[in-house]
């Protein structure tokens, strides 16, 4: 159980609002970047002959900062298509430009709520879609996908309820059996429901009390007084519940949900039969994005000035200020949602978590009707191989 009091911020790579400004306001035109792409000089990676001439990312929601690593590679030269919540430029690592351009398409809402290997499936044009383990799970019979880097090794979804309403409260089974004497309820995105089938199936949550119209706003809770919990992001909502929702403004406390075992990363994947034709693209990209994930963190301010430009230009309803992605940083390193896991590389994946977690997920999607192939095994879901294992934190 995490308890997070927001009221100090804590600043990863602090910079000040007059930048944040003059790097917003100033995207490069179409045919501008398209002539910065063709004057730049390419670096010591040059994708050009064995990758796409546009990498295309296709994201699972609008831009937040766990999309800082990717953002990281255009954000010093990029155009945005705020018809189509897409942002592309010349894709520059740590060496110097790659030789390709990077696009990145906005997820969510901006593609009616298609989940993204869906999107990818349908579109040959997207290179990688965001995917987290249990999506590849339940998609691995008619969908099938290898996952190439672990943006997040732990997904930042978790249960959350108010710490004033239930001080006692210190994990999800706790939270249940307090909201079946309170008569409040949990609510959970039925998107997503998976997860709370097993939290039900598990014992920590009684069927009688979970509720699957959550709709990703606060007005229930706050409504409820703190009687009543819901699933959000631990890189979000304790910060802009307590900071921003001004008719609540308390903290909230919560279990991330790989703590009750519905253990899943979060990451980029291909589809399953492009695996041979992008292996030699790929062994040149990953270590690019590995290493861009380290340079984020360390600093952080070209990416959020690019990521707050697109959400004022995405007009995506949310307030998403340098506050919240200070906060979402520190809580991503802090939490280890993102890190080397058990070894010194970033971006791997574990195979023993994967194979806990299709052990788990399996009797979940196959009671739902989505049964995951037959015989699927953690080989069948990611690969290592294109991983530099001297890229790490």
């Amino acid at each position: 159980m995490r308890s997070i009091t927001t009221k100090r911020i804590v600043a990863i790579g602090v910079f000040t609002a007059t930048a944040i400004t003059l790097a917003a306001c100033s995207p490069s035109s179409g045919a501008d970047a398209e002539e910065a792409s063709a004057d730049l000089s390419i670096g010591s990676t040059d994708l050009s002959d064995v990758c796409p001439a546009t990498i295309v990312i296709q994201d699972s929601w609008y831009p937040q900062a766990e999309l800082g690593g990717m953002l990281n590679l255009i954000a010093t030269d990029y155009t945005v298509d705020a018809a189509n919540k897409s942002v592309s430029g010349p894709l520059i690592a740590s060496d110097g430009y790659a030789g390709v351009d990077l696009e990145l398409r906005a997820g969510g809402p901006a593609i009616g709520f298609t989940p993204p290997v869906s999107q990818m499936y349908q579109d040959a044009t997207i290179t990688l879609a965001r995917m987290d383990t249990d999506s590849a799970i339940q998609n691995s019979a008619d969908l099938p996908t290898i996952s190439v880097f672990a943006a997040l090794d732990v997904s930042p979804l978790s249960v959350m309820w108010s710490t004033d309403y239930y001080p006692d409260v210190k994990s999800t089974k706790e939270l249940g059996e307090a909201l079946a004497a309170s008569g409040g309820v949990f609510r959970y995105n039925q998107s997503s429901s998976a997860y709370l089938q097993y939290l039900i199936q598990s014992g920590q949550l009684p069927e009688s009390v979970v509720d699957g119209s959550y709709d990703g706003t606060p007005g229930n809770f706050v409504a409820s007084g703190g009687m009543d919990s819901q699933q959000g992001y631990a890189t979000n909502e304790p910060y802009v519940y307590e900071n921003i929702v001004t008719d609540w403004g308390k903290p909230l406390s919560y279990e991330l949900l790989s703590d009750t075992g519905w253990d899943a990363a979060s990451g980029y994947a291909i589809r399953t039969s492009d695996l041979a034709a992008m292996s030699e693209c790929l062994a040149e990209l990953v270590p690019i994005f590995q290493q861009s994930t380290i340079d984020y963190f360390a600093e952080s301010a070209p990416a959020s000035a690019l990521l707050i430009a697109l959400v004022e230009q995405y007009q995506t309803g949310s307030i998403y200020d340098q506050d919240v992605i200070d906060y979402a940083n520190e809580i991503m390193l802090s939490e280890g949602l993102v890190g080397n896991g058990s070894n010194d590389a970033v971006g791997d994946y574990d195979g023993e978590r994967v194979s806990k977690l299709i052990d788990i997920a399996t009797p979940v999607y196959t009671e739902m009707g989505s049964s995951p192939a037959d015989g699927l095994t953690s080989d069948d879901l990611f690969t290592n191989e294109f991983i530099d294992p001297s890229i790490g934190f």
